[in-house]
């Protein structure tokens, strides 16, 4: 099986975007693990955090691929590099008195809280590695699952290996020289006032 691929992707923020770069990867055969998009610090651009299970070779070409749609302005893949990739879970739990404080205990090594108690249940948020949040919902299923929403990865290389910004995409020479940076925007000027 294919290692999980993490893509983080620089768009404008315009309707319509998260339709086509996931209908692209789709054509491609595809299956999206997981998609976040959020607004980054300019407001008409917004950054997607995409995690695929696909090979090197796959990602390249699909990286390829997304760089010609004319609303990607850059596409990196930081699989290999050091990275914060982190989920948001939040898990309501059945929670009747008698389970309470042991349930607290597993919620307080995860460092979870609880956002919304009643008299039979409980909504937990966790944040976290893919791995960790996995870990807790196995660690919870014995007390009884009622219900999961999970989002996907959000993830920003570490440290001075920060790879992505949008200085970078005014044409700074050492990022044309970075491996898994890849310029897209099917030809479209994106130098401009972003």
């Amino acid at each position: 099986m294919n290692p999980s691929r993490v893509l983080s992707i620089l768009v404008e923020n315009r309707p319509g975007v998260l339709n086509r770069v996931a209908s692209m990867i789709r054509r491609r055969g595809f299956n999206i693990d997981s998609l976040s998009v959020g607004p980054t610090e300019d407001e008409s651009v917004s950054r997607m955090t995409i995690t695929v299970h696909v090979g090197r070779q796959q990602a390249e070409q699909a990286t390829k691929q997304l760089a010609k749609l004319i609303d990607v302005i850059s596409i990196d893949d930081i699989t290999g590099l050091r990275n914060v990739a982190h989920e948001l879970l939040l898990i309501r739990m059945n929670a009747p008195l008698g389970q309470r404080t042991e349930l607290l205990q597993v919620v307080n090594v995860f460092l979870g809280r609880i956002v919304d108690i009643a008299s039979s249940s409980m909504i937990i948020e966790v944040t976290g590695t893919t791995e960790k949040i996995d870990n807790f919902v196995e660690l919870m299923r014995p007390f009884g699952i009622k219900e999961v929403a999970r989002s996907g990865a959000v993830a920003l290389v570490r440290g001075d290996q920060a790879r992505l910004s949008l200085l970078d995409l005014n044409g700074d020479a050492e990022a044309a020289d970075r491996p898994g940076l890849v310029r897209a925007g099917g030809g479209a000027d994106h130098t401009g006032d972003i």
